[in-house]
């Protein structure tokens, strides 16, 4: 059989499909034929070259605008065959295109990317004519679609249109997208689409090629021959680890050579090493929905992800690793980590983990080549951290920020709000100490939470949201009755509970200023000599350099490295309970301390580290900042 995979706009342009990559593994042990094309690289050389699209018009799509479903809007008038997208004709629920954009204007968008907007509608048409018809030139037995984020419209539009062109043709979809209730809505509602693959398909999709009881295929919705949609069962049983398919990239790094989007972006390979998570197993966050239908953890053996890493760079002549994980193993620490930290490679690594690792293990993130960690911060009061379910506090989550840039390992996080039962003290406190902080990775921005299906705020109405109806996107997007849309959704709408507008405002613009001044700031120690001495360049204060040399300023110093209590400091502390109260003023007055709740902590950052960590990336390899004067002299400080 002669299969094509299509990776539609608007998956990412610097990294290969890894779903289509483990289908065409599958498919190809199967004795297939796979071709995997790139149509979002095919998007941005169209587009690039008759509406002048550029990298930002593209990410604005494929990433800012994610819960606002711009990019599924663009391509909604494709899917319904409208012509006119200002006419509003492909508004759902009464609600017209203008009303979609006063939605838009509501949650940020700026004018121009409105207009972005409204002109990308009209030439998607054009690039999914052309595509079907490069298809139909030659029609394969069968074309699958992987659709994740945005990518739901473009795939349905092209599928339509091949099946009305190429009728023989069967039509596969699967995906994130495709999981649970959201595969059996779209194969229900879309009669184009002959089949949808729910779940892990390792399993499910070769089973599907080779023919025989459809019936018997675990997740999958076929049609009967009346037509009618059918939709089996799903696994109960995760596949084990041996059964994850390590992917094939066959074309798409030569296919982004060949692209204007090479322009754009530095290639990267992404991987897995795991799937579910070890942590949801136990406390599910409250918010999160990201592992769909399967939480049960599963890691590939360390010898065999090791193997698969160092493979698959070598073969692509990369260094750069995205793995996906949701979270990473903790057994990998001693194993793949330790190996990659000992061998003469070069890699650059970007995982996710847990907040609560310590100094050694941010180590050895560093040494093993993590360039990047996203360690899901999200908050840095315990208190909304506990109603989060999060099994980390505040002081912990500035511990990582702290011990990871003290390891030359960059932070990726966000700062979260809006969760039942917080209050307007959890975040007070917080603002009023970010100045303290600036010297450590910001978050990309601060945001109310989104209701996501699979989440335990979906879930469990009880926890404090009333879940009422499918985000205003969808109705904008789809043409379908309102109970079909709750099946299809994957972002939901709820009365916004926690911290109101006021509030929420003077946190979102204290983590910009936050963006605004970590390029310029600083605040290292060093110890040498029997002092310790500490270098600040923080705009919020006004001293340059500080020494500690009193006997129970650097004991305490030395304690505050793990978040400590007064009454825990007061039995360690030379002095005992009468002299916390004097450190902890000075070290507060120096910005030395985040606090929470009862717990301090220092926030100086080991010296060596941290100028090479002021790195600016944009579209490009990473520029380090020069370095100032100021700085310069700084570290002329003698220490010894």
């Amino acid at each position: 059989m002669r299969i094509v995979l299509l990776h539609m706009p608007w998956g990412a342009i610097d990294v290969p499909s890894l779903a289509l990559g483990i289908l065409h593994t599958a498919a190809a042990r199967a004795g297939h034929e796979v071709e995997v094309r790139y149509a979002n690289l095919d998007f941005v050389d169209w587009a690039a070259e008759t509406a002048g699209f550029g990298v930002n018009d593209y990410e604005y799509f494929s990433e800012k605008s994610y819960f606002q479903g711009a990019g599924d809007w663009a391509f909604a008038g494709a899917l319904y065959g409208d012509d006119d997208p200002a006419s509003g004709a492909g508004a759902t629920g009464g609600a017209d295109s203008e009303r979609y954009f006063e939605y838009l204007a509501a949650n940020g968008a700026s004018e121009q990317e409105m207009a972005l907007t409204r002109a990308t509608r009209a030439i998607a048409p054009e690039f999914i004519a052309r595509l079907v018809g490069e298809l139909a030139a030659d029609p394969p037995d069968l074309v699958g679609f992987t659709t994740t984020f945005q990518q739901n419209t473009a795939s349905l539009a092209a599928a339509r249109l091949l099946k009305q062109r190429c009728p023989q043709v069967r039509t596969v979809f699967g995906g994130a997208n495709c999981d649970g209730p959201q595969g059996a809505a779209l194969h229900r509602n879309f009669p184009f689409l002959d089949y949808v693959v729910r779940g892990e398909g390792e399993a499910a999709f070769p089973a599907l090629l080779a023919g025989g009881d459809l019936a018997a295929v675990p997740g999958l919705c076929w049609r009967d021959e009346s037509g009618k949609s059918t939709a089996n069962g799903m696994s109960t049983r995760p596949l084990p680890p041996a059964a994850i398919l390590t992917p094939r990239y066959d074309g798409f790094y030569e296919r982004l050579d060949a692209s204007v989007a090479a322009g754009w972006v530095d290639p990267k390979l992404v991987l897995e090493g795991s799937r579910g998570c070890w942590w949801g197993e136990k406390h599910h966050c409250t918010f999160c929905g990201l592992n769909g239908s399967s939480m049960e953890f599963r890691s590939k053996p360390p010898a065999d992800f090791l193997a698969e890493v160092l493979t698959l760079a070598e073969r692509h002549q990369l260094l750069d690793v995205y793995v996906v994980d949701n979270i990473l193993d903790m057994g990998y620490f001693d194993t793949v980590l330790k190996s990659l930290a000992e061998l003469p490679v070069d890699l650059r690594l970007h995982f996710e983990i847990k907040a609560n690792l310590r100094r050694h293990q941010f180590q050895l993130l560093g040494d093993s080549g993590a360039a990047q960690v996203q360690p899901g911060i999200e908050n840095l009061s315990t208190r909304v951290l506990k109603i989060m379910d999060k099994g980390v506090t505040g002081c912990q989550n500035v511990r990582a920020l702290r011990d990871a840039q003290s390891a030359g390992v960059s932070v990726t996080w966000n700062y979260l709000y809006g969760f039942p039962g917080e209050q307007p003290d959890d975040y007070e406190s917080v603002i009023r100490q970010l100045p303290v902080l600036h010297h450590l990775d910001p978050p990309t921005g601060a945001g109310r939470i989104a209701i996501e299906r699979f989440s335990p705020y979906f879930d469990r109405p009880e926890l404090g949201f009333a879940i009422t109806r499918p985000a205003f996107q969808y109705r904008a997007t789809y043409r379908l009755p309102e109970s079909e849309l709750a099946e299809l959704a994957y972002v939901f709408t709820a009365p916004p509970r926690g911290i109101g507008g006021e509030v929420a405002e003077r946190l979102g613009a204290a983590v910009d200023t936050w963006l605004a001044r970590f390029p310029d700031s600083r605040l290292t120690y060093r110890e040498a000599g029997g002092r310790i001495v500490l270098v600040n360049t923080r705009p919020g204060y006004d001293w340059r350099v500080v020494e500690l040399t009193d006997p129970v300023d650097i004991a305490a110093f030395r304690l505050l490295g793990q978040p400590r209590s007064p009454a825990t400091l007061a039995a360690k502390l030379p002095g005992g309970a009468a002299a916390v109260e004097p450190v902890l003023a000075r070290f507060t007055a120096l910005g030395l301390l985040f606090h929470d709740g009862d717990s301090y902590l220092q926030v100086a950052v080991e010296s060596d580290n941290q100028v090479l960590m002021r790195m600016r990336h944009r579209h490009g390899p990473a520029a380090v900042r020069p370095r100032t004067a100021t700085e310069e002299v700084l570290d002329a400080v003698p220490i010894g």
